[in-house]
């Protein structure tokens, strides 16, 4: 009876993890890890005990969900391609800077596409991977057409043919928007670069990009987020050797899948002065332990490539990872966050996502910084918090004008002051 009893329960925790549940009311009950424990179980207090607990806290992600980022030789070149002084109406300078890596000749190396404002000496800059490479952001005939290998997000054979990118794709992305001239008009710089450039999006995409140029066979070891989150830390190497830009105030961000390598970008790498996830859900900013939308085990089905080997061990045991994503929001403090979801984007959880953020104001308390001010999820279009902010707008999944509007609003009030 009991062997009965235990292979039903096994049945029901695989049907509770394939199937998708988009009501509240069905969320089966979690609890949170405590995030003013340490990874030690010593009580935290302040902000000196939490830097303490950091590394350790660190290494539980990097082990159990995006890898550990091994020794990478970072011997690295800059080259800036063009320089156009007049771009975008001649209210911008425009930087096309190649960055290559010596000992990985067989890189490609990562175009990054920068537009500096003229009228502003050294602006803050928002730094972020972006989809569908830099050609597709704008209408700008001079930026260069990605060449790299492309998820065919553009379901055009005149766009995007055989995974490669046509010119017909140019200023035609459909997965988020990049308003350069929305940001040089509000003084602030920007700096994006596609994806593949560092590793193809697809389950045997590591063996032609870094994973494979650095000789880990082992791909299980270190996922395809961590090699995206190390090429968002090489751009921001080579900002810092950009006199026309604020590199001590850039604000890494990204959508869906980018933002949840910018989040892990942000965690490893405290030179980012600010963090902003778009939509970011399971693997990003929602809480792990919730049954809604996009779980743990369907991401890993469907996207393998994405997180660690050691991530997939714990489907329909997700309570046993030993800590959930409210800590790596801790990770960030005290530096600024903004979090948003959105009404028609449920699959991203946006009520986790909130949760999530909620649940690591302890830790920004302790460096005296203000939470959400917000017990609830908020309605749509109505933005809350301050130096950690969230808002829930209408629409679908994307990164549209009025999440720019706000993330420049922030930038303005809390990363720039």
């Amino acid at each position: 009876m009991k062997k009965l009893i235990f292979i039903l329960s096994l049945i029901s925790q695989c049907m509770v993890a394939q199937n998708v549940n988009y009501d509240e009311a069905k969320i089966p009950p979690y609890t949170l890890p405590d995030i003013l424990t340490g990874v030690d179980g010593k009580k935290i207090t302040t902000p000196k005990q939490w830097e303490a607990n950091r590394s350790a806290l660190l290494q539980l992600f990097a082990e159990n969900v995006y890898g550990v980022t091994p020794t990478i030789s970072t011997r690295q070149h800059y080259k800036v391609l063009e320089t156009k002084n007049d771009a975008l109406g001649g209210k911008a300078i425009r930087k096309q800077v190649l960055i290559t890596f010596d000992d990985y000749p067989q890189l490609s190396g990562i175009n990054m596409l920068l537009y500096i404002p003229k009228n502003v000496a050294k602006p803050p800059v928002f730094v972020g991977l972006n989809f569908e490479g830099n050609h597709s952001l704008g209408n700008d005939p001079a930026v260069l057409l990605t060449q790299n290998w492309m998820v065919d997000f553009q379901k055009n054979p005149e766009r995007v043919k055989d995974n490669r990118a046509l010119e017909a794709s140019r200023g035609k992305a459909v997965v988020e928007s990049w308003p350069a001239e929305m940001m040089i008009d509000q003084g602030f710089a920007m700096a994006t670069a596609y994806y593949g450039d560092i590793e193809p999006d697809h389950a045997e995409g590591w063996k032609s990009g870094l994973r494979g140029a650095i000789g880990r066979t082992d791909s299980q070891k270190w996922s395809a987020m961590g090699a995206w989150a190390w090429q968002l830390s090489r751009m921001l190497d080579y900002l810092q050797t950009d006199t026309d830009v604020n590199s001590k105030k850039a604000i890494v961000l990204g959508h869906s899948r980018l933002g949840k390598a910018a989040f892990w970008a942000a965690a490893q790498d405290q030179r980012f002065a600010a963090f902003i996830s778009n939509e970011s859900g399971e693997g990003g900013a929602a809480l792990k332990r919730r049954w809604y939308g996009e779980t743990h085990e369907i991401i890993n089905d469907k996207f393998p490539h994405w997180f660690s080997g050691k991530y997939k061990t714990y489907s329909n045991n997700i309570s046993s990872l030993p800590f959930d994503q409210h800590q790596l929001f801790g990770l960030i403090a005290p530096r600024p966050v903004y979090v948003t979801s959105a009404e028609g984007d449920q699959w991203a959880d946006p009520n986790g996502q909130f949760l999530s953020l909620k649940n690591a104001e302890p830790v920004f308390a302790l460096y005296s910084k203000k939470g959400l001010g917000a017990d609830k999820h908020p309605p749509v279009n109505q933005p809350v918090g301050d130096h950690i902010r969230y808002h829930y707008r209408s629409g679908k999944h994307d990164m549209n004008a009025y999440d720019w509007e706000q993330y420049l609003k922030f930038a303005r009030e809390v990363v720039n002051k």
